[in-house]
């Protein structure tokens, strides 16, 4: 017993550990693109409805991935002491490096959500939304590694990776990278002072 509460702590240091390596932080992309693929081609191969309403399930993931984005970002890498606030912290220290969940979550998580959708709705539904959510996530991430990366030259890309900065400066304020759209409707955008 005592040793399977020595092994909890040291796991978990591990796992920690490896969530700020390269290698993590592009297989948890790999296993993501992987998974939503599958989920995606599974929801279509299953779905006898109209392209219409496949589509409109498709954005709805689209929709409440953002919404899943801003609230991780706001109420749990920002929020009480954690492992996910130390990770964020590490990051908002040292933009350019690689601390990610740990590879196997995201995908843990994605499979857990489209369990819970198949109970909501049809499962071609439910693969969709799942499908969705991921390839969101995945543009979600190689967004910010691409606004930490990239010194942009078209005014709307600059004003686009900006607000992220901002956001580094400001850690209240701009909680969404792929999108404002929850900052606007949650009061959290930084509007800048006129002259």
């Amino acid at each position: 017993m005592a040793a399977l509460r020595r092994l909890g702590p040291n796991l978990l240091d591990a796992i920690i550990r490896m969530s700020a390596t390269r290698t993590n932080y592009w297989l948890e992309f790999a296993f993501t693109i992987a998974l939503s693929g599958a989920l995606l081609a599974a929801g279509m191969r299953l779905h006898h409805g109209s392209w219409a309403g496949a589509f409109g399930t498709v954005l709805a993931g689209l929709v409440v991935f953002s919404f899943i984005e801003y609230l991780f970002h706001r109420w749990i890498f920002h929020g009480p002491d954690s492992m996910y606030r130390r990770g964020h912290d590490a990051h908002h220290r040292d933009p350019h490096g690689y601390d990610a969940l740990p590879f196997f979550l995201p995908s843990a998580i994605l499979l857990g959500l489209t369990v819970v959708f198949s109970m909501l709705v049809p499962t071609s539904h439910a693969c969709l939304l799942g499908g969705s959510i991921g390839f969101g996530y995945v543009a979600y991430g190689l967004s910010h590694f691409t606004i930490h990366a990239t010194r942009f030259r078209q005014p709307w890309m600059r004003q686009w990776a900006a607000r992220h900065h901002v956001h580094h400066h400001l850690p209240d304020r701009n909680f969404g990278v792929t999108t404002s759209l929850w900052d606007h409707v949650l009061g959290t955008r930084h509007r800048p002072r006129r002259r």
